[in-house]
């Protein structure tokens, strides 16, 4: 979580783009995961903790060594919400 700044590149082919620390930072975790799990910084933590779904959250036993920033305490994320929780799935209850 954090500022990022976007733009369209030209070439042969115009794609959109995420620029910043942000962007860099999620790079070098996405390289230290693991296939079929979320992965995300301290701050997104807090951010997940705040929104008040601690029960998602779980610390990665050990710290990975991002280049650029040395060690960091990251937390994999495993949404255990069913699918009627419009929190999570955006749904709304026609009932309501």
């Amino acid at each position: 979580s954090g500022p990022v700044t976007a733009g369209v590149l030209r070439g042969e082919r115009a794609r959109f783009q995420l620029f910043g620390d942000t962007m860099n930072t999620a790079s070098r975790m996405e390289s230290k995961g693991l296939p079929n799990k979320i992965q995300v910084s301290q701050d997104t933590a807090e951010l997940l903790k705040a929104a008040g779904k601690d029960a998602w959250l779980s610390k990665r036993e050990e710290m990975i060594d991002v280049k650029g920033k040395g060690m960091m305490s990251t937390y994999w994320v495993t949404p255990n919400a069913t699918a009627h929780d419009s929190s999570v799935t955006g749904e709304t209850n026609a009932e309501s």
